[in-house]
């Protein structure tokens, strides 16, 4: 099967003064996939996404978005028509209900799909007579969705989309991204959130201070990078493992934990322990959090910040 290449990034590069924000990076999405940025704030993100977005002007570097170059500023127009946008810090007309500000925008875009036809796909059709600024976070969220899909893109970018949100309203927002895959969208993801990249994306590129640390999948990238998978064991006879020649290593609180490298090894831990009532298991794999860690030396906290 052959991927259609929706953008082409090559040796991208933006600077500020003497700051350079991005520096000479490359990479590509292709149709009908989740793509994530992922990084910490201040990484680059939110730059590469506006220039992408025919925003800002790169310093070097080539920009191509459905074939086309964005050095050609003539065509820059056709490219807008084909995206859709929901920034940041997303905000509408607090004093306008759902329904108004749908009409609003889509007055301003011509668009041909019906407000009813938006608020049935992002599921605000109870909220629809609410005015905007009684809503919650999760429902501001799927009206700054909404408006993104009014002019039908087939590309749509989402710059931090649950970033401050409660995490029943964060997979809410993640159910309605997924949806929007399945139904053809290529969707552009920034986050500095672990676990909505590795739950959402096909691939993610990871962006520490403008450079690209490491891109793949969710699953290449905790397979290269995320560490050992072990079994931990609480209350264990540990002659049953040592009988069955089983390494391990005692920790706190009778806990013991085994490392393994494949689904061969895990069965033989497992089998040696079963038969004991008393035996408590855990099986512990890594997770994209870990992958990061050791790929950076840093976590990122809940506002983005890497330490």
């Amino acid at each position: 099967m052959i991927n259609n290449i929706v953008i082409n990034i090559e040796g991208l590069t933006k600077t500020y003064d003497k700051f350079t924000a991005v520096d000479e990076i490359s990479f590509t999405v292709n149709e009908g996939e989740v793509f994530a940025l992922l990084g910490p704030n201040g990484a680059g993100k939110t730059t590469t996404v506006e220039i992408i977005e025919c925003l800002k002007t790169p310093d070097k570097g080539k920009v191509e978005i459905f074939g086309i170059d964005l050095k050609d500023k003539k065509k820059q127009n056709d490219v807008k028509r084909k995206i859709g946008v929901m920034p940041q810090n997303f905000n509408a007309f607090d004093w306008l209900t759902v329904k108004e500000n749908l009409d609003y925008f889509r007055d301003l875009y011509s668009s041909k799909i019906s407000t009813d036809e938006l608020i049935n796909l992002v599921g605000l059709g109870e909220k629809m007579n609410s005015m905007y600024k009684t809503l919650s976070g999760g429902t501001k969220q799927r009206v700054g969705i909404a408006i993104s899909l009014i002019n039908e893109p087939e590309l749509l970018f989402l710059d931090e989309p649950t970033a401050g949100l409660d995490p029943k309203a964060r997979r809410e927002t993640w159910n309605l991204i997924r949806k929007l895959k399945e139904q053809g969208k290529t969707i552009f993801l920034t986050t500095h959130y672990m676990e909505e990249a590795q739950e959402l994306s096909d691939r993610i590129l990871i962006i520490i201070e403008g450079k690209i640390v490491a891109g793949g999948s969710p699953n290449e990238l905790i397979e290269n990078y995320g560490g050992n998978k072990s079994v931990i064991l609480k209350n264990c006879n540990k002659k049953i493992l040592e009988d069955r020649g089983i390494k391990y290593e005692a920790g706190i609180e009778n806990q013991i934990q085994i490392i393994f490298d494949n689904n061969e090894q895990l069965f033989n831990i497992l089998s040696a322990v079963t038969d004991d009532p008393n035996v408590e298991i855990e099986i512990k794999k890594p997770n994209l959090d870990e992958a990061f860690l050791n790929l950076t030396g840093r976590r990122i906290n809940a506002e983005g910040l890497a330490k």
